[in-house]
């Protein structure tokens, strides 16, 4: 089965220039608006450039030029839906100074300098590369004097084919679910799931916050789930390495000792660490998860994922992006990277004792070599505690070469959204499913 189409959407080298003259043009004071359809407007700083007297050289006044400013990432049916009219396909950028305060009064507001649109074609987008622009564009056209020239903005908007594989859930991770390959309306079973829990008697105490009596909490230990291919093979398994405790005298998990999860998928005839997923409750009286990924490579363990949370009662979208960090840091996760590489996909090694890998199967899609930029890397939907959660987990094409690929991002799936029990507060029951059964 093919991939699902996506396409997405790139701003990015945003600079204005304009006149010293220009008494607003100073770090800090300029930004953009960039708006695409229905999606919610992406707002942020632009650098600016003074013009010398001679025109031929700029001065940077605020910092280096970002590479990436904003991002918007489409379906097959957002597109369809925006090919029905041409002015769907149009992305506009707005370009606003703040207006200075005077004294201990605030900011007065926000000044309109100028506004750039360009239609986007998204069809041929679905298949290659398109920029759609690229280069210097004067803004404003109110000015009739020849000597004061308007801001000018320079900005590069690229348009490109994003596939992902798409993979649901049909019942919650620890209910031993099967997991669908969707494409639109079909969907296949690729996966069987199976949850365990290893019996352990022991349990951690801590003293009450407020009588300082001592109570006891079963420590959140022993979870795994495996993940099967369709002839029963493990593909891939999550287990939780570092237990899920409260710090002492509280009854949260707390950020300095989380919980972890262990990734990992076959390498011959063994099991081996992929990745590290911490998940924790952020301090105070947050509802809030804090998450953390590691990637293991070459035994190393190197962060890629940071900033990660997601509300309890809300659920959201776990997300490993390369190209931008979302804007809404409640429902996503910026990705970071050490040394500027890594490689999330299986390493097709010639020493391996055996090939269960299925390489060269429906999975077998893969990008030209020359994309080297990280992009799009995964995102897995969480629902809130108290809800019925099935989670949907989208993979970039580039990084699913096998079915162990694939796999182990749907691993990570199942850990993010059962973490969200993991981290409840100790003085709450958790699901039945999820409690180990007592030793008499």
């Amino acid at each position: 089965m093919d991939p699902c189409t996506f396409v997405r959407i790139t701003v990015g080298n945003l600079v204005v220039r304009a006149s010293p003259s220009v008494s607003d043009a100073a770090p800090g004071n300029w930004f953009c608006k960039i708006k695409f359809k229905s999606f919610p407007r992406q707002v942020v700083a632009v650098s600016v450039l003074f013009r010398t007297e001679s025109d031929s050289q700029s001065r940077l006044c605020s910092g280096d030029v970002p590479t990436v400013s904003a991002c918007f990432t489409l379906s097959k049916a957002q597109i369809e839906w925006s090919l029905m009219k041409p002015e769907r396909n149009v992305l506009t950028v707005e370009v606003y100074s703040s207006v200075p305060s005077c004294g201990l009064v605030p900011s007065l507001g926000e000044k309109l300098i100028g506004r750039f649109k360009v239609s986007l074609d998204l069809k041929m987008a679905e298949t290659r590369t398109c920029l759609a622009h690229h280069g210097w564009i004067e803004l404003g056209t109110d000015n009739k004097s020849k000597k004061k020239k308007n801001p000018d903005l320079h900005v590069t908007v690229r348009v490109e084919p994003d596939p992902r594989f798409m993979f649901q859930f049909d019942r919650e991770p620890e209910c031993s679910p099967k997991i669908f390959l969707v494409q639109g309306n079909k969907k296949e079973a690729v996966f069987t799931c199976k949850f365990g829990i290893r019996n352990s008697p022991n349990l951690t105490r801590l003293s009450s916050m407020t009588t300082g009596r001592k109570q006891t909490w079963r420590a959140r230990k022993g979870w795994s789930i495996t993940i099967h291919d369709l002839s029963g093979s493990p593909v891939a398994m999550a287990s939780i390495a570092t237990p899920f405790v409260p710090s002492p005298g509280s009854k949260r998990l707390s950020k300095s000792s989380p919980g972890a999860w262990l990734i990992l998928r076959p390498d011959g005839y063994i099991m081996k660490p992929w990745g590290r997923l911490e998940a924790w409750r952020e301090p105070g009286f947050s509802d809030i998860l804090g998450y953390r990924f590691h990637l293991f490579q070459d035994d190393m363990a190197t962060e890629i994922s940071s900033s990660s949370s997601i509300r309890t009662k809300t659920g959201g979208s776990f997300v490993m992006d390369g190209t931008i960090a979302a804007a809404d840091t409640n429902t996503a996760a910026s990705l970071t990277l050490s040394d500027g590489s890594f490689d999330l996909s299986s390493r097709l090694s010639t020493g391996s004792s055996k090939n269960r890998s299925g390489c060269g199967s429906d999975f077998g899609f893969l990008l030209p070599q020359a994309q080297q930029n990280l992009g799009f890397v995964m995102s897995t939907t969480v629902e809130g505690v108290e809800k019925q959660s099935k989670p949907k987990v989208e993979v970039g094409v580039k990084y699913v070469k096998c079915v162990e690929d694939a796999a182990a991002h749907v691993a990570l799936a199942a850990a993010v959204d059962l973490s969200m029990d993991a981290c409840r507060l100790f003085s709450h029951k958790i699901r039945k499913e999820l409690r180990q059964p007592r030793v008499v």
